[in-house]
């Protein structure tokens, strides 16, 4: 909240850079604020529960800022690369109108992802299995406790993994590539200092989100990805 209101208020800040910042920092608050509430509930409270249309509408929010955040992570990699690479040509590049579609195109796309993902998940018989071992409702911990065959929402899962993981990480490090190269260029150590600097903190994000959803998504059945899944779910969140 803190860097939205900086980020809104401070002239100086009404850059590319900080308004996709911002929208991240708007996502990361919804994330946290559709999970935690409930798993602290759990972790505290005798009964280990959650209702049927509790865990239908966080599963839905979860896809959806999830795939959302695997879109902006890219933008905000895009942006940086313009930055680093094309200063002279940034703000003609990334013009306010551009940063605007880029982000509805980032919400828009985990919006698709949820509602086609959500409902499938949801079709699948559970029968007695009313036990979902996971500290939030996702799709891999669902799959698990289904009484049916699951294996046409397993490859659904992993083709919308490929375009929305993989895809992604590949165009992340393409461009942090381009962006390591012309950082050696420049021939100011501070000059350099800088041109990383801008970088570091945002590598640290996609390190991290990527570490975590990807040893989850691309192995929904994988038992040892499950249990090393609801440790990163629950350190990505906190």
């Amino acid at each position: 909240m803190v860097v939205i209101f900086v980020s809104l208020k401070v002239p100086k800040l009404h850059i590319p850079m900080y308004y996709f910042l911002s929208n991240l920092s708007l996502l990361d608050l919804c994330f946290t604020s559709s999970c935690v509430p409930q798993m602290l509930v759990n972790f505290w409270g005798p009964e280990k529960t959650i209702s049927y249309i509790g865990c239908t509408v966080q599963l839905y929010v979860f896809l959806w800022l999830g795939a959302t955040e695997c879109v902006l992570l890219v933008v905000m990699a895009l942006d940086r690369c313009v930055a680093v690479c094309h200063p002279l040509k940034y703000t003609t590049i990334m013009h306010p109108k551009l940063c605007l579609q880029l982000a509805i195109f980032a919400w828009g796309t985990g919006l698709i992802q949820s509602l086609i993902q959500s409902p499938a998940t949801f079709q699948l018989p559970f029968c007695s299995h009313q036990t979902v071992d996971d500290i939030v409702c996702e799709v891999p911990a669902l799959i698990q406790v289904s009484s049916a065959d699951t294996i046409y929402i397993e490859i659904r899962m992993f083709v919308a993994s490929i375009i929305l993981l993989v895809v992604p990480l590949i165009i992340i490090l393409a461009s942090y590539g381009a962006v390591a190269k012309a950082v050696l260029r420049i021939k100011s150590t501070a000059g350099q200092k800088k041109a990383f600097g801008t970088c570091t903190s945002h590598l640290l994000v996609v390190s991290l989100f990527y570490g975590t959803v990807t040893a989850v998504y691309l192995q929904p059945k994988s038992r040892y990805a499950h249990e090393q899944g609801k440790f990163l779910t629950l350190f990505t969140l906190l």
